[in-house]
């Protein structure tokens, strides 16, 4: 019987050195980009020498040498929800460009697991965090204790001493409220997702301000998860309403996408029979039938943003809110 052949053992950087015709000092600062400068000629030979050896540096003795993992982290609610799987690819994307890799952790809508993840982030001692807390003021001790830097992501309100990057929630539901106004509903209702903490959502406040600055009526509030299943089941409930209204503001795309199925099942026509606004500016909100009308939150924005805070050597902590934009589309009629 032949005898299973041995793994080939991995390259080492004296190895690319070796192959390259230099130092083992001169990869090292090829690969770590310093401290010292090295020749275009010669980098060029060392880069070569390592795409022929598929050498790959040690991460974690790089990480003890500079101080530094190198690795951000990001804690979300829901990673399955199309807005924040959006926005981790773009907190990625924005961080690669900084020279940083992103660990992205799911809480699944808990308090106590976004804890657990908060914990697990830092035993992993990540170079910052962002945190998408479930909650509007989440408790940041364990990073505070661990000089851990932290952004506040998808956080619309202060929180002293600690940067946040969100959108202005409550002018985006103003803004959807006076946009079904302008195609002249007179009763409009609203799909209210809940919180762990059980705060009042800046999107709740803003639907109301609309209502009352445009003199309307204003429909049933139903509240439910921010998810599919939860507009289907405010939908259902929405349906049976003797009074119901004719037009439906949803605090986020999928609980409107949830709605949706809830009146095709009902015979109930978008947008003749009832008129749908939804928020996040999500994938789904684009594909839908008929394609929803939404509030977009700048993602790529928002991320770029939250990237420079954590990792950009600014100054003081400071709120980044930028604004929602109106996406017109067929469910509210336009």
């Amino acid at each position: 019987m032949p005898h299973p052949t041995a793994a080939k053992p991995a390259a080492t950087r004296k190895d690319v050195a070796r192959l390259a015709g230099v130092s083992s000092a001169v990869v090292s600062y090829v690969v770590n980009g310093g401290p010292k400068k090295v020749s275009p000629a010669t980098e060029a030979k060392v880069r070569d020498a390592i795409a022929a050896l598929g050498y790959r540096p040690n991460a974690a003795a790089r990480a003890l040498k500079l101080g530094s993992s190198e690795m951000l982290g990001m804690v979300v609610p829901d990673a399955t929800n199309s807005f924040f799987a959006t926005l981790a690819h773009a907190v990625e994307e924005a961080a690669a460009e900084r020279g940083y890799a992103l660990l992205i952790a799911n809480s699944g809508g808990s308090l106590s697991a976004e804890r657990r993840q908060v914990e697990n982030l830092v035993s992993r001692r990540v170079d910052g965090v962002f945190l998408c807390s479930v909650l509007f003021e989440p408790d940041l001790r364990d990073l505070e204790a661990a000089e851990i830097p932290a952004v506040l992501l998808n956080h619309s309100a202060e929180s002293p001493g600690f940067d946040s990057v969100g959108v202005a929630l409550q002018d985006g539901a103003r803004l959807a409220v006076e946009h079904l106004a302008q195609h002249g509903h007179r009763k409009i209702g609203l799909i209210m997702g809940t919180n762990t903490g059980g705060d009042l959502d800046a999107r709740e406040v803003g639907w109301r301000q609309g209502i009352e600055e445009a003199g309307l009526q204003a429909g049933p509030v139903m509240r439910g998860p921010f998810s599919r299943e939860g507009g289907y089941r405010a939908g259902k409930w929405l349906l049976n309403e003797a009074d119901r209204p004719t037009a439906v503001f949803a605090s986020s795309d999928l609980q409107a996408v949830g709605l949706l199925k809830a009146c095709h099942e009902a015979g109930v026509r978008v947008p003749e029979d009832l008129a749908v606004v939804s928020f996040d500016g999500s994938a789904e909100a684009e594909y839908s039938w008929p394609p929803l009308t939404t509030v977009a939150q700048p993602v790529e924005d928002m991320a770029r943003a939250a990237v420079e805070a954590l990792v950009g050597g600014g100054g003081h902590k400071r709120n980044r809110i930028f604004p929602g934009t109106l996406i017109r589309r067929a469910s509210c009629g336009c």
